[in-house]
């Protein structure tokens, strides 16, 4: 231990009172720091998954059609330039085999699956209500979905084994009093078809629990009367996070649109970063409340100890020691706040998510959802960090300045 050191740990014990509360209001900025955003980051996290579990990373929808216009170049000469701003877009694909194979060359792509989607509106024996049927290849889907993992009641090997089979929503299936083995009808543009409920999932979304029901792409054709062509094609990726970049590329390449996940649902994106902006805001007040209380607490030991800052200028210490000592306090503050908060937050982390929570509507989940990102605890200590130690600088300067002869004579400043 340097000699600094060692009278730093000396003025630190002739304020403990002091030092605890700067300790303790240390420990909570940085292990609330550290709960708030593993809270946040992990509902974000949760949804996240849930959405790429529901609709895909990527869909692939419109065919691309350029509008080109014709330019004079004088003397009789003309070209073609493609504009931007003319572009149009003509509904549907028309081609969904031949762009499925041509996405799967992609290396980030995991799967792709063609899905038919059209308005309907289903009966049951009790009552009527609104849909969305889709058209789906079950084999291809559940590569690009969690369809399989979302079953609540019967089985996905009933709706392989049946072209009469459907999957439906839980909350359709609420609505119209539905239980698998049920038969309900499903009307479409004066076409009405009878089919069996096999089984019955829940993604926890409700806008697509209460819509959406799935039953096989050939039942989907006849049934909307649309032989050929899907409305989009859904992909799953193995790095969902480079879908921007894949979805532009795929735009050029296919001359489709291609919407990645992170468009789609930029709304709720956006709500999620600012609660975890706002929340982050708020604990860190704990943090500037340390770094004030650090302050007072130098300001009043230099007032204490100027007799004893005298003997060790005297001594021969020079201002850079001094400055060093009382710097010295805060860092040890600061680096045992930082420990105990972090085992502080990695606890109370843990055990918030032991809490049951029970939550539908944009996903669905049981208990708190957290995630353990090393970031987290990084941003934490770096926070308290650069406050803490910022508000040290001003007493640990201002005892530096001080001259054994002006102590002496009593004109310290």
């Amino acid at each position: 231990m340097t000699p600094n050191l060692r009278i730093a740990f000396r003025f630190l014990t002739a304020k403990k009172r002091a030092m605890l509360m700067s300790l303790a209001c240390t420990i909570l900025g940085v292990g609330l720091f550290i709960v708030t955003q593993a809270t946040t980051s992990g509902f974000e996290q949760f949804f996240i998954r849930t959405l790429l579990g529901t609709d895909g990373a990527m869909r692939i929808e419109d065919r691309i059609q350029d509008t080109m216009r014709s330019m004079s170049a004088g003397r009789g000469s003309e070209f073609t330039i493609r504009q931007k701003e003319g572009v149009k877009y003509i509904e549907g694909v028309e081609e969904p085999r031949l762009l499925m194979e041509a996405v799967r060359a992609f290396a980030n792509v995991r799967g792709a699956s063609q899905v038919l989607r059209g308005n309907v509106q289903l009966t049951s024996s009790f009552k009527s209500g609104d849909a969305q049927v889709f058209g789906i290849e079950i084999d291809d889907h559940i590569q690009v979905s969690d369809l399989e993992r979302q079953i609540a009641f019967g089985s996905l090997a009933k709706f392989r084994e049946s072209p009469s089979g459907a999957l439906i929503g839980r909350v359709i299936a609420e609505q119209l009093q539905l239980a698998v083995n049920d038969w309900f009808v499903i009307n479409a543009r004066g076409e009405s078809r009878r089919f069996r409920v096999a089984a019955i999932y829940e993604t926890g979304v409700r806008d697509i629990d209460k819509t959406r029901v799935y039953i096989a792409l050939s039942e989907a054709r006849s049934l909307l009367k649309k032989p050929s062509g899907a409305t989009f094609i859904q992909i799953s990726l193995a790095d969902p996070d480079r879908a921007p970049a894949e979805a532009a590329q795929m735009s050029e390449v296919l001359q489709h649109s291609v919407t990645p996940w992170q468009k789609r649902e930029e709304v709720w994106l956006g709500v999620f970063r600012a609660l975890r902006i706002s929340s982050g805001i708020t604990v860190t007040v704990f943090t500037l409340i340390a770094s004030l209380a650090m302050f007072n607490t130098l300001a009043m030991i230099v007032l204490e100890k100027t007799k004893e800052i005298a003997i060790l200028r005297s001594m021969g210490y020079e201002r850079k020691d001094i400055t060093q000592i009382f710097l010295w306090q805060a860092g040890i503050v600061l680096a045992i706040g930082a420990l105990v908060g972090a085992l502080f937050g990695a606890g109370v982390t843990y055990a918030i998510s032991r809490v049951p929570l029970n939550i539908t509507g944009i996903f669905k989940t049981e208990s708190f959802q957290v995630t353990w990102e090393p970031q987290h605890y990084v941003q934490a200590i770096v926070t308290a960090l650069v406050m803490v130690m910022v508000a040290s600088l001003i007493p640990a300067r201002r005892a530096a300045r001080l001259e054994p002869g002006d102590i002496v004579r009593g004109t310290a400043a």
